[in-house]
């Protein structure tokens, strides 16, 4: 008995391999248009997720039986025991570590939250670029980790989080950077971002005791004027949540005490707020694409035979029948 098979290759009696399968392409469809514009190939990419299956997989059998098991993990992951040890003799090289806080989002912060750089009405003070005391430079010094003065306030221009003014000063527009462009800071972040998303809805799909917040609000059809006045209302009121959240951690930020030990547990924890769009149309054909879609395949048209060759072989010809 043959058992039918849908689109994504998996049986049609596991609807639950089947959902997670295209849960997996919607995450990955954006991931492999990042791939493109960085250049990444295929290939590098298998060689990526077969690294980290099998690292992940092994994590998982230690913790269950104690120990490490390649047998376990290959039938986990599927993949050759041969390959599974392979992978496991080099060293780990992936960048597994967990980031620390983008140095756009540490100088913001601090211009918002630390007093050396705040108004007597608690705002954000307007600084001088250079100098030996309260200034820019000053605050990317001591909260950048070391990225230059004017690199700092090229970026923070660019995403509209300062304004420039007269006499070389300074001024916080936004405590909450966007940060966009095929930059190497913004594909770590997407990293970042979107690996805490997925662990956040994962750890939920296991009915833990205490799920973490995930909450969605959408709409499904709306005209684009519409849209660009919510997207712009979002906007503001996420920041003000955002910077009321910063506001909370900074309270909470754990102070040396004395009477708590040194084993006792530290957790990372954080909240982002974003902002989704995409069209509910098919998208139209460009002039490029109609263009090319038109275009009619091409023939090689063959050589007219010369009168003087086509004789010659009509006179061999007639000679080998005689």
């Amino acid at each position: 008995m043959s058992i039918r098979k849908n689109q994504h290759g998996s049986d049609l009696s596991d609807p639950l391999k089947d959902a997670t399968m295209i849960a997996l392409k919607r995450v990955v469809n954006p991931l492999v248009d990042l791939m493109f514009d960085a250049g990444i190939t295929v290939r590098e990419f298998s060689q990526l997720s077969r690294e980290s299956a099998v690292r992940n997989a092994t994590r998982r059998v230690t913790k269950e039986i104690g120990r490490d098991s390649k047998s376990r993990v290959a039938i986990i992951t599927g993949l050759p025991r041969s390959e599974v040890a392979r992978i496991l003799r080099r060293d780990d090289i992936s960048p597994g570590k967990r980031l620390g806080q983008h140095p756009v989002r540490k100088v913001l912060a601090a211009w918002f939250d630390n007093p050396r750089f705040l108004e007597a009405t608690g705002d954000p003070a307007i600084l001088p670029i250079f100098g030996k005391r309260r200034s820019f430079e000053q605050l990317v010094t001591r909260h950048s980790g070391g990225i230059p003065v004017r690199a700092m306030l090229d970026e923070l221009t660019r995403i509209e989080a300062v304004e420039r003014l007269s006499d070389q000063r300074v001024k916080a527009i936004s405590r909450v950077p966007i940060l966009s462009g095929l930059t190497s800071n913004a594909i770590a972040v997407i990293g970042e971002r979107a690996g805490d998303l997925l662990e956040t809805l994962t750890s939920n799909l296991k009915g833990t005791s205490k799920p973490l917040f995930e909450g969605t609000a959408l709409l499904e059809e709306i005209d684009l004027d519409s849209a660009s006045l919510i997207r712009r209302e979002i906007a503001e009121q996420g920041a003000s949540f955002i910077s009321s959240a910063n506001s909370l951690l900074s309270r909470s930020r754990i102070r040396p005490n004395k009477s708590v030990g040194k084993s006792s547990a530290k957790y990372r924890l954080g909240v982002t707020v974003y902002y989704f769009q995409d069209s509910v149309e098919a998208p139209k054909k460009t002039t490029i694409e109609a263009k090319y879609r038109s275009r009619k395949n091409l023939r090689r048209k063959s050589r007219p035979l010369r009168q003087k060759g086509k004789m010659g072989t009509m006179a061999r010809s007639l000679k080998a029948d005689s």
